[in-house]
């Protein structure tokens, strides 16, 4: 069994904006797992809030051994972007090797499109309208805050996209104060879902706070060892394939949070088609689904992933499992 990891960058439909920083490409790493002739591919984002690089996660995989199965690698890595790649490869390559799709060898249903979150990127009040007014034919849309002074934007979006389910992320941005301020003013302008309102260190002052409108955890939910750290604080768990290391870990984690009684949202880092595919199986079914970042790019993969007025499509086999 031959790995092999490789860089590739994607340049960005226009600048995108969250309350940590800005970008105008997505980097992502490419694995390649070739066996008995056979080729199996998977994408992931190397992200440096949950400290990493592109070469600390290349160095992750270049040190895997020669062989090994889908499930000894959940030994062998941590949950996180290296695992990820190297374990939605692998299943691409038992799909292609068996000749049934992914969904089938996992035991799921055939799936089906999901509609689609599209995100607006942090921005002035008056972008952000200009930005909800261009979208407000999408039928749901996700505004990136995370500022003490969010509420202008709110307010700008819902103006710009009056008819448009709205969701919130804060990405850590906020104090409890500043969450607990903003939430009456969410459930007045219609928004379904507020994400990760306070750091992921501090999010204990969630506990026995009033939560008008339903919080999702996204930095403080990684893995199945999240969930019992969440209780009392959360309605809905965000999983995303480079937070849980891959699609084995991803279906594990979804079941086991609606056993729980959690809602789930399904997202994504800024990657291009590759990186979703995945995720679209987990997404089936899910409260919301974040699987926007190929509409973000100026520029995708080949066979990317079809989007239109039903949603996100499931992959072409030529794309990914």
């Amino acid at each position: 069994m031959k790995v092999t990891v490789s860089k590739d960058v994607f340049k960005l439909a226009q600048v995108f904006t969250i309350s940590r920083g800005s970008r105008t490409q997505a980097e992502v790493l490419t694995v390649k797992i070739e066996k008995d002739g056979v080729t199996g591919w998977g994408e992931c984002v190397p992200y440096a809030r949950y400290n990493e690089t592109l070469e600390s996660v290349t160095a992750e995989i270049d040190a895997l051994p020669a062989d090994f199965s889908r499930e000894e690698l959940q030994g062998l890595l941590p949950a996180g972007a290296a695992r990820n790649a190297v374990d939605c490869a692998l299943w691409d390559l038992e799909a292609k090797i068996a000749g049934k799709p992914v969904w089938e060898l996992a035991g799921l249903p055939k799936p089906e499109p999901e509609i689609t979150a599209y995100t607006l990127s942090l921005d002035t009040p008056e972008n952000m309208q200009k930005q909800a007014a261009e979208n407000a034919h999408r039928p749901l849309l996700k505004i990136k805050l995370g500022t003490a002074d969010d509420m202008p934007r709110l307010q700008a979006v819902r103006a710009g996209a009056p008819k448009s389910t709205i969701i919130v992320d804060a990405n850590e941005g906020w104090s409890a104060e500043v969450y607990a301020e903003l939430a009456p003013h969410l459930v007045r302008l219609g928004v379904e879902l507020v994400e990760q309102p306070l750091p992921s260190g501090e999010d204990e002052a969630l506990i026995g706070m009033e939560r008008p409108v339903p919080v999702c955890a996204d930095e403080s939910c990684h893995d199945r060892t999240s969930l019992p750290k969440l209780t009392g604080k959360y309605d809905v768990v965000n999983i995303k394939l480079d937070k849980t290391g891959g699609l084995t870990e991803a279906l594990k984690l979804r079941e086991e949070a609606l056993a729980a009684g959690y809602k789930v949202m399904v997202g994504c880092m800024v990657g291009s088609s590759l990186a979703m595919a995945p995720a679209t199986l987990v997404a089936q079914g899910a409260m919301i689904t974040d699987l926007d970042g190929p509409l973000l790019l100026a520029e995708d993969r080949d066979n990317a992933l079809t989007f239109d007025a039903e949603g996100v499509h499931p992959p072409v086999p030529a794309l990914w499992g």
